[in-house]
């Protein structure tokens, strides 16, 4: 059998200088491995699927573009990664013994620090905007069914023409962002407009790769939420609205039962109404962390 070219003492070698293994108690010893595993599957793609040099400096140069673009932590949902963080977050908490609680799902991109706080209720839009009124409402509780008091909501969501506030310069800072402290039942309740879905940046980078993969980077309309209260799990997650065409088709891989919201209407079908309770689970010891540590932007 014909040796494998990563295993010749040549590259072997090549990998373990790159990676700083060589270098012994010096540097992050925990980031060596990492950086030489993915250095070896790379290095073993390469040679499988005899990737040209054009070829690879073109996927330099698209990460370039990524960055350039500012487009890197939307490519991170596309391909999965980050549902496949989360899978990996479900497992250990199922083989913990965590076991009911509202579902995680990914956090996007495109989360803003700082949201004005109210207590009970808060208006999310700025009334700047046609939309339909949106009501949505809700109960946090904890698993063993107490409501709980002075939980914060945070909710950020998209306008009708699929933009976010402070990425989207025609929108003023915060608007569709708001934190909210729930009342002694354990309550929260907000005015909005009703959401829609988006797509990628149809001439940015994610968009051209995903493309190339014959896929649509289209979102269901969807509400982000982190929801925090003291001695339990922070969630971080997102309700998608029922009924849009791309809710079990989320570029995104967002989409998780136990989060599709159903639309009612008001008597006079003026207002969308959406009814939404949250349960958290209590922090137990020994669980992964619930809270991710992420740069965020915060609007001045």
């Amino acid at each position: 059998m014909t040796e494998s070219l990563i295993e010749t003492p040549a590259v072997q070698d090549l990998l373990t200088r790159s990676s700083g293994l060589e270098r012994g108690e010096e540097g992050d010893g925990r980031l060596k491995q990492i950086v030489h595993r993915l250095l070896t599957d790379l290095y073993r793609t390469i040679d499988d699927f005899d990737i040209q040099p054009d070829e690879f400096w073109a996927a330099a140069q698209h990460l370039t573009a990524l960055g350039q673009a500012n487009e890197v932590g939307l490519l991170i949902p596309g391909l999965g990664l980050e549902a496949f963080l989360d899978i990996r977050t479900d497992t250990a908490e199922r083989k913990a013994g965590v076991k009911a609680g509202t579902p995680r799902t990914i956090e996007g991109p495109l989360y803003v620090a700082g949201a004005p706080l109210s207590d009970g209720f808060a208006r999310l839009d700025d009334g700047g905007e046609e939309g339909k009124v949106l009501i949505m409402n809700g109960q946090v509780r904890s698993t063993d069914g107490r409501p709980l008091a002075g939980a914060l909501v945070d909710v950020w969501h998209a306008n009708t023409r699929g933009g976010y506030s402070f990425f989207d310069p025609s929108q003023k800072p915060y608007n569709l962002r708001r934190r909210i402290r729930t009342d002694a039942e354990g309550r929260y309740r907000f005015q909005s407009i009703l959401p829609s879905g988006y797509g990628c940046p149809p001439d940015g980078p994610t968009q051209q790769l995903l493309g190339r993969l014959g896929r649509h980077g289209r979102r269901p309309a969807h509400i982000h939420f982190f929801i925090s209260a003291p001695d339990h799990r922070r969630l971080t997650t997102q309700i998608n609205i029922d009924g849009d065409e791309y809710l079990h088709d989320d570029f995104a891989f967002a989409t998780r039962d136990g989060l599709i919201a159903k639309v009612a209407s008001a008597a006079d079908s003026s207002e969308a109404l959406i009814t939404f309770d949250f349960v958290l689970h209590p922090e137990t010891p020994g669980l992964p962390k619930a809270e991710v540590q992420r740069t965020h932007a915060a609007a001045s």
